[in-house]
């Protein structure tokens, strides 16, 4: 049994909690406030030294191990999320295209919204095709401030 490391950081937009096993990134999720204890480890700290970076502006691609658990439609969806460049848009359309299922695209929303590892995987560059930001589990305004952050959208 693999052991989970658990560790929280302060954004400028939230509580992030990040969750691991000892090889990869299994979670990255907005909360109001931390669960449980912390359990770091270096894959952790190296993560919220990432995030720091993201945040600051001097990092635009995350170089860490990550881990998808779902489904292989989701699994599919959320691998081709970390394709999608920094400061760059895409419509589920076109994203339900890239994967081989153009008629997919409510299922490619619905798998969109349930990525566990957002930011890294960044969902948050997914919009509706006639340029509406539409939905976003960490919350609209959190989806419009990391696409201002990025440069994707006016300021």
């Amino acid at each position: 049994m693999n052991k989970t490391h658990i560790g929280y950081y302060e954004s400028p937009i939230g509580l992030i909690e990040i969750t691991a096993e000892e090889v990869a990134i299994t979670g990255l999720n907005f909360v109001k406030e931390a669960k449980q204890p912390e359990k770091p480890s270096q894959l952790i700290q190296k993560t919220k030294q990432q995030l720091s970076e993201y945040f600051t502006g001097s990092r635009r691609d995350f170089d860490l191990p990550i881990s998808f658990e779902g489904t292989a439609f989701q699994k599919l969806v959320w691998q081709h999320l970390v394709t999608i460049p920094y400061g760059r848009l895409d419509s589920y359309a076109n994203v339900a295209q890239a994967i081989g299922r153009p008629d997919a695209v409510r299922a490619v929303g619905a798998a969109n919204g349930q990525n566990p590892i957002s930011i890294i995987a960044p969902c948050h560059r997914v919009i509706g095709s006639d340029g509406d930001l539409t939905g976003y589990g960490g919350g609209l305004w959190r989806k419009e401030w990391l696409l201002k952050h990025e440069g994707a959208l006016l300021l």
